[in-house]
């Protein structure tokens, strides 16, 4: 259920289209983000809805460090998403391989 690092950015290297979504804070993503939708976990029951396009689309989410991404896929499957995945170790995790790309 959970993605690494490493398959996401294979993934993302090889141009497939892909639905992410980073629950991040706002200044956390202007710091650094891999092009993701920002959709901050504090706002996403609020925007569940403007996203029922992706309900059976695999999605991606990610945060910092996996904790509220993890919350995001429980709440988004809780609400008829079908294939959410956790980007294991988020952006720390990323950054720790990849640097800043």
């Amino acid at each position: 259920m959970d993605i690494t690092s490493e398959e996401l950015k294979q993934r993302m290297d090889s141009g497939e289209k892909l639905n992410i979504i980073d629950v991040r804070e706002s200044y956390e993503y202007e710091e650094f983000n891999i092009g993701a939708k920002l959709v901050p976990l504090g706002t996403i029951q609020s925007v569940i809805d403007d996203l029922g396009d992706w309900k059976d689309e695999e999605v991606i989410v990610h945060c910092k460090a996996g904790g509220r991404s993890a919350a995001a896929r429980d709440f988004m499957m809780k609400n008829g998403f079908t294939n959410v995945r956790n980007l294991l170790g988020g952006m720390l995790d990323w950054q720790a391989k990849f640097g800043n790309k």
